[in-house]
């Protein structure tokens, strides 16, 4: 009699496909990563780079041990809020493959994601070219210590970098690069050992010529304050050149498909790998600063000697028998921090392991850029959302490689590793990176406040405000960095931005809904928006300015129509909704029209609400049969429905051929009671219930509502109960399974938050629900139950009535009757 369905049920006729497959082998498993290999370990080894081995005991020698600490932790603050809004976003629903720009573009909408994916595909091909050409500088150097030159110095870093960059392709192409990434760990964790019992063995002759004299306080104290030298010498210019060692924060999100649990992984291992690099950083700094001197020759014979006279001796080493005072005074001190780049190599026990790390941790993230900044391309290209870069989406093999995106990224790395300078590059990318991160953070803002109905993190940690600080930091950061570079990078994000809204209002038709942009666009059939004042307030509740809500009134009897009087009634109880009359002969073919022809293109209602039909038995079995209609011609026209009852009734006007029941009020203190009853919907609803029985899964839309309702302030102290059904004799065993799906489901991906599960075993639902609402949900403030659907044909009108009747009777809080229509509009479902 009853359709109480799953999408299983409705989609009977394709159960013979389903068994069919189901006979069929599973395909093997894939390897899944957990959050330590998967995330943190691919996350440092991304962060990890050129700059920690060859730059930063330059930039400690020039901003101080103080100003290093303070480039340091604003880096890893802005790294750290944007690894919080990633967090968001990947907690943002179930989260399969796609990678950073499909996690991004999925949840903050294609337009933002658009340019973001752009800028950070770019941003990835350019650091390409900064971890090469840091490689290659090293190469260079120990190829001039053995007396190797092909060219100069300049032409041999061009050189060595193409070839390698060219190496790395071909390998990135086989599909190898994930292979190498436990060993450059190992790799660059000894060269670290090696580096810091370096610092504690007491220094040679050749290494105090060369500036190194373990930790002494005088050092420290005098590297502490900053010096700054050359063009580059400030505050902004260090942190320029330092930034991009902070980068590589999406490596994880990155590989979202290869990871066992998505939603704990890259939360976890992203913000772990932040935190640990930060702490390596914050140690070379501080220790590379106590142990060596600013200046020294590497001259043996440059000793403090007795006939020499210590006043006019210039320096720190001066104090440890030293004098440097000649290269000091004329610049040309080839050692020490300020001069030489391969400073902690000098310093380490065994200087091949550094070199060693410098080659796994310039080698390794250059491999995951130049693997990561194709498939975002990729997945940029696939999605049409600009014209003429189509070509580069194509993809090769079983693993649709993305071989000319791959070629594409080889030529601009190269291009900018003809450059060959390692401090005219990072700024570049850093440049880059923050606009991206600016980008990103201030997406998860502009999420968090518009109330998307498609936004909704489960991770506790992440804040819209911090998202917002995050953003505005990086912002202000690129102005004083390069002013005109954050213009330029400003101009080309407003460009995109504009470009993809203009294409998507011109497109409008061809835009295609997506699970995490969902919004209820509600169609209400309220009569003269006047006569139903309570059905009017909640549904304002769900839209609240944010999604459509139109006013439906069926005008039987031929008369003026005239909405001027019904939109000033709407503006004075501040609801913002359209108005639309309709003239029609009855009520189905009214509804009819509405449903068909209300909105404007795409932009059109989704879900039907109205009031429930009280007079059923008193009126012809023909208006029961046209009630039950609309609902059927709405299903059939992909509508969800709603259907709102309140004990004391809904219409508050005289008799008349509106639809819905009507209740003629006089004076006495009865209608006064029920006056109020009728604006319910106004008031705040305190600590109550929002109790929700869930009796079968609609796509998600009973679930839905009852959560918009908790994001405004008059019912945001109500806590939400989800009552599901079970059979008696299984009580506990589909307890576990139910508490397990539904907390999965409520907490992770639908996200109600102070949400309650309750289990309740209801035998015959059909016969005792009724029953049970009465014992469970006698205080609620809403009670929201899953609408059965009466099958066409089987089951009359008036039967069907009657037991939607029977079962919210006499009922204290109102109900409300929620079906949908299958279309799934929860982030569970995404993906």
């Amino acid at each position: 009699m009853y359709e109480e369905t799953t999408g299983e049920q409705m989609e009977g006729g394709d159960s013979s496909e389903e068994d069919e497959d189901r006979q069929k082998d599973p395909p093997p498993e894939p390897t899944r990563f957990g959050w330590v290999q998967g995330v943190m370990i691919r996350c440092m080894l991304n962060i990890w780079g050129v700059i920690l081995y060859l730059r930063l005991p330059w930039i400690t020698a020039q901003a101080g041990i103080g100003l290093t600490w303070v480039i340091i932790l604003l880096s890893s603050l802005i790294t750290g809020i944007t690894g919080l809004s990633t967090s968001a976003i990947a907690t943002n629903g179930k989260v399969k493959g796609g990678g950073t720009y499909f996690l991004i573009s999925r949840s903050l909408g294609p337009e933002l994601g658009g340019s973001i994916g752009l800028i950070f595909a770019f941003a990835n091909a350019v650091a390409v070219a900064m971890h090469t050409v840091g490689f290659a500088e090293t190469v260079t150097d120990l190829m001039r210590e053995n007396g190797a030159v092909m060219v100069d110095r300049t032409n041999d870093i061009r050189i060595i970098g193409i070839i390698t960059v060219t190496c790395l392709l071909g390998i990135s192409m086989a599909g190898m690069a994930w292979e190498s990434k436990i060993l450059f760990f190992l790799v660059i964790m000894v060269s670290f050992a090696s580096y810091i019992v370096g610092t504690i063995i007491p220094a040679s002759p050749q290494k105090q010529a060369k500036g190194f004299f373990s930790y002494k306080a005088d050092i420290f104290a005098a590297n502490f304050v900053p010096c700054w030298r050359g063009p580059e010498g400030s505050f902004f210019g260090m942190f320029s050149i330092f930034f991009p060692s902070a980068t590589g924060i999406l490596a994880g999100a990155n590989i979202s498909g290869d990871l066992k649990n998505p939603t704990v992984a890259i939360p976890r291992g992203t913000l772990m790998a932040i935190f640990w690099t930060t702490i390596s950083y914050l140690i070379i700094s501080a220790t590379i600063g106590s142990c060596v001197v600013r200046d020294a020759s590497g001259i043996l014979n440059d000793t403090l000697s007795s006939s020499s006279s210590s006043e006019t001796c210039v320096g720190t080493a001066c104090q440890y028998g030293w004098d440097f005072s000649e290269c000091i005074k004329n610049s040309t001190c080839t050692y020490g921090i300020s001069n030489f780049y391969q400073s902690m190599g000098m310093v380490s026990a065994f200087a091949p392991l550094i070199t060693a790390g410098i080659f796994g941790a310039t080698l390794s993230s250059a491999l995951a850029c130049l693997v990561s900044a194709p498939k975002v391309f990729q997945c940029l290209c696939k999605d049409k959302l600009y014209p003429l870069i189509g070509f580069f989406g194509k993809g090769y093999g079983k693993n649709d490689e993305p071989l000319r995106a791959y070629l594409l990224t080889y030529i601009i790395a190269a291009c900018f590793i003809l450059i060959a300078e390692l401090n005219t590059i990072a700024p570049i990318i850093s440049n880059f990176f923050l606009c991206s991160y600016s980008l990103i953070n201030f997406s998860c803002f502009h999420a968090s406040i518009t109330n998307s109905p498609g936004w909704r993190p489960s991770f506790r940690f992440y804040s819209k405000w911090l998202s917002l600080l995050g953003a505005v930091c990086c912002v202000v950061i690129m102005f004083l960095l390069t002013w005109w570079a954050a213009l330029i990078a400003f101009g080309v994000v407003f460009f995109l931005l504009g470009y993809t809204l203009y294409k998507k209002l011109v497109g409008l038709n061809n835009v295609e809904d997506h699970v995490k942009n969902y919004r209820p666009q509600c169609l209400v059939l309220t009569g003269p928006p006047s006569s139903r004042p309570a059905l009017v307030d909640l549904v304002s509740c769900f839209t609240k300015s944010l999604s459509l809500m139109m006013c439906g009134n069926v005008i039987i009897v031929m008369e003026k129509v005239s909405s001027d009087s019904h939109v000033t009634w709407l503006n004075q109880r501040k609801v913002k909704s359209f108005y639309r009359g309709v003239v029609a002969t009855e009520l189905r073919s009214g509804v009819s029209m509405l449903l068909q022809g209300a909105g404007l293109g795409r932009i059109k209602p989704n879900v039907l609400l109205m009031g429930f039909k009280t007079d059923w038995c008193s009126d012809t079995p023909q208006a029961a049969h046209n009630y039950i209609g609309i609902l059927n011609d709405a299903f059939d026209l992909q509508y969800g429905v709603c259907m709102l009852r309140i004990r004391e009734g809904l219409d508050i006007s005289q008799p008349s051929q509106a639809h819905g029941e009507s209740l003629n009020l006089n004076k006495s203190p009865e209608s006064k009671f029920i006056l109020l009853q009728l604006t319910v919907f106004q008031k705040k609803q305190g600590k109550k219930t929002i109790d929700i029985y869930w009796l079968s899964d609609d796509g998600g839309l009973t679930l839905l509502l009852p959560y918009l309702l908790t994001r405004r302030k008059r019912w945001a102290r109500c806590k939400v109960r989800v009552f599901v059904g079970g059979d008696t004799d299984k009580k506990e065993e589909q307890k576990e399974e139910e508490i397990h799906r539904n907390t999965h489901y409520t907490n992770t991906a639908y996200k109600i938050t102070c949400s309650k599960l309750v289990f309740v075993s209801i035998t015959h639902r059909q016969i005792r629900l009724n029953e049970v609402l009465q014992d469970y949900s006698r205080e609620a403030a809403l009670i929201v139950i899953t609408m059965p659907v009466g099958r066409r044909g089987v089951c009359p009108s008036t039967l069907f009535l009657a037991w939607l009747d029977f079962l919210s009777r006499d009922l204290r809080p109102p109900v409300l009757l929620v079906r949908g229509n299958q279309e799934n509009v929860l982030t569970f479902y995404c993906q």
